[in-house]
């Protein structure tokens, strides 16, 4: 029973990193931003393995992602800690989420460049079937039980832990190197697939490295690195060399078809951004 337990968490952890690292490095940065472009053959794994571990829509998630750059921590921010409170994003950030999502106007507008192909037709849109395919693979690895518990511990530690910190956590305590609302988490980091390195993300949202400082580490940049090596994706300019999101004027909310934060179609970046301004780290 040890054996079968050990091995239920051993698998659970790389389902939910599986899922993270196709988050961080597919929807978020590739889809949402257009930080860098990847292989089709690549974009398809990604594709796939978020089908099977999440049952994300992939055009949904990069929506309600869009939105919340373009109204970070307004109101019309799809899940901001700073206005509907710290432990409703925290614990309930799923459901700010599906709310989100299932608004076909927030999909028209924020991922217009997303419309359907011949894959999500068949496949991809059908989110629930991949949730259950996802489940039985665990089922017939792991045997029923276990794979019913690996799946548990897989939902629990993507939707209600990793996912809600990023919108919660990383809105809430951390360090700032730049003066925007979110902040980093270091240690969040390396569980997220360097997604903890929050505020550097909302200051240069194009940028596929999201680490700056040596103290930092983003663990997708490598994976992207190796598959850049490869041929298997072509990254844009990282955060040394992006441009800056501009920030918006006090009391104000960004547009969102400004370019800098919801279009995914930005202007080239100057070669030469400011420099960041460090506060002491305690995340």
């Amino acid at each position: 029973m040890l054996t079968s337990l050990l091995m239920t968490l051993v698998v659970s952890t790389v389902v939910t990193q599986a899922a993270v690292f196709a988050t961080t490095i597919y929807l978020h940065r590739a889809a949402t931003h257009r930080a860098l472009t990847l292989h089709p053959a690549v974009e398809f794994a990604f594709r796939f393995v978020i089908w099977l571990t999440t049952g994300i829509v992939p055009r949904e998630w990069v929506a309600v992602h869009r939105k919340h750059h373009a109204f970070t921590d307004s109101e019309d921010d799809p899940h901001s800690p700073l206005v509907l409170g710290f432990w409703s994003v925290q614990l309930g950030n799923v459901f700010h989420y599906v709310k989100s999502a299932r608004d076909p106007k927030n999909v028209a507008k924020f991922a217009r460049d997303m419309p359907p192909d011949r894959w999500d037709r068949a496949l991809f849109d059908r989110k629930r079937v991949g949730l259950l395919l996802g489940i039985a693979a665990l089922c017939v690895f792991l045997g029923v039980g276990w794979g019913l518990l690996a799946a548990l511990i897989h939902t629990v530690m993507y939707v209600f832990v990793l996912s809600p910190s990023i919108n919660g956590l990383c809105h809430h305590a951390g360090y700032k190197n730049f003066d925007n609302s979110a902040t980093n988490i270091r240690t969040l980091a390396l569980i997220t697939g360097g997604e903890g390195l929050h505020n550097n993300h909302h200051r240069y949202p194009r940028s596929p490295k999201y680490s700056l400082r040596a103290s930092e580490f983003d663990p997708a940049w490598i994976v992207i690195q190796t598959m850049a090596r490869l041929g298997l994706a072509k990254p844009y300019k990282t955060l040394e060399r992006s441009e800056p999101t501009p920030a918006p004027a006090p009391h104000s909310i960004s547009r969102p078809d400004d370019p800098s934060t919801a279009s995914p179609k930005s202007q080239p970046p100057p070669e030469n951004p400011p420099k960041y301004r460090p506060t002491a780290p305690n995340g």
